[in-house]
């Protein structure tokens, strides 16, 4: 029963519809969008998989980092696209799963203009906080907090990303009230806490590693169900005390709506097959990015489910942005 609910509520969220293929595919360089900044976890990956795919295609891949406005910038080139599979765009929670419910008006429908082709990478977000901080765990930092009575500031990748909405949650379920400081990305959010300009963060861990590594940025805790090996020494936020906070950050290949099945199914594929590639597996598990790949049924059903969920905790704690 429950299997087929998620399958009904995958293709009401995510109707498939596919036109017919060019001959050929692709017949041109692809484009594949990054809706963040250069540096980001989303450009590495990006560049990762583009530098292998462009073999695979016997086209270049070029990637184009269009950040803005929580990732929706970027998304809309790819919703806007003409559906032939060239342009692709690496998307994940916050434009697609989150937006939706947050925002009054979209330059888009995520759920009617958008494909979800193939996960890529999941991870969990990491509480990090600035180095100077009397804070050395999560109950010291929200006994801080509450003392800050408002006056905590913390740095986002953009307004309606994970990073954004998982810290709102944190402060909902642990009393305490902050101020949100959007950038365009994961690497000028952890360098503003890095330089002190802003006290905390939540976000995937690869733009914070070098300002750990420097002595300017301290990891408290990750967001998933279970430690992260990459990170086995910081504990989750479940055992920190909050067990109702679960959030995995991940990215996933987006084109077009109405893409042909057999374009779908030949990227799909081929990114499949360069998530099995041992040096890309291990520059991204270095990176704290875990690969994941799957089908692109699997990715719809993935990103309807978390739609779902998210919008029912975005209602919860009245999240209302605008675009």
């Amino acid at each position: 029963m429950q299997r087929r609910a998620l399958l009904a509520a995958t293709a009401l969220a995510f109707p498939v519809s596919f036109a017919r293929a060019e001959p050929g595919w692709p017949q041109r360089p692809v484009r594949l969008i990054v809706p963040s900044s250069p540096g980001s976890s989303l450009d590495i990956i990006a560049r990762l998989l583009g530098d292998k795919l462009k073999d695979r295609w016997g086209q270049n891949v070029v990637v184009e980092n269009k950040p803005g406005a929580g990732g929706l910038l970027g998304m809309d080139i790819a919703a806007k696209a003409p559906p032939d599979g060239h342009v692709l765009a690496l998307g994940f929670n916050g434009p697609i799963a989150f937006a939706p419910f947050m925002y009054s008006r979209l330059p888009h429908d995520p759920a009617r203009d958008l494909a979800p082709v193939v996960m890529t990478t999941s991870q969990p977000n990491v509480l990090a906080v600035h180095a100077t901080l009397p804070v050395k765990n999560v109950r010291e930092f929200v006994a801080w907090a509450r003392e800050r009575d408002g006056r905590m500031n913390y740095a986002s990748l953009g307004k309606g990303s994970s990073s954004h909405l998982t810290m709102e949650l944190l402060m909902a379920e642990a009393g305490f009230q902050g101020t949100h400081v959007p950038f365009n990305g994961s690497p000028p959010s952890a360098m503003s806490v890095a330089q002190g300009e802003t006290d905390a963060t939540m976000m995937v861990a690869p733009a914070l590693l070098p300002h750990v590594r420097a002595g300017r940025v301290r990891l408290l805790a990750v967001t998933s169900r279970q430690r992260v090996e990459s990170l086995r020494e910081l504990p989750t936020l479940a055992e920190a005390g909050y067990p109702g906070i679960e959030a995995l950050a991940w990215n996933g290949i987006f084109t077009a709506a109405g893409t042909a099945e057999d374009v779908v199914r030949r990227i799909n594929a081929d990114v499949n097959a360069v998530l099995q590639d041992a040096g890309v597996r291990a520059a991204l598990e270095q990176q704290g990015l875990t690969p994941v790949g799957g089908s692109a049924a699997e990715f719809r059903a993935l990103v309807a489910a978390d739609m779902q969920r998210w919008g029912a905790t975005i209602r919860r704690i009245g999240l209302k942005l605008e675009p």
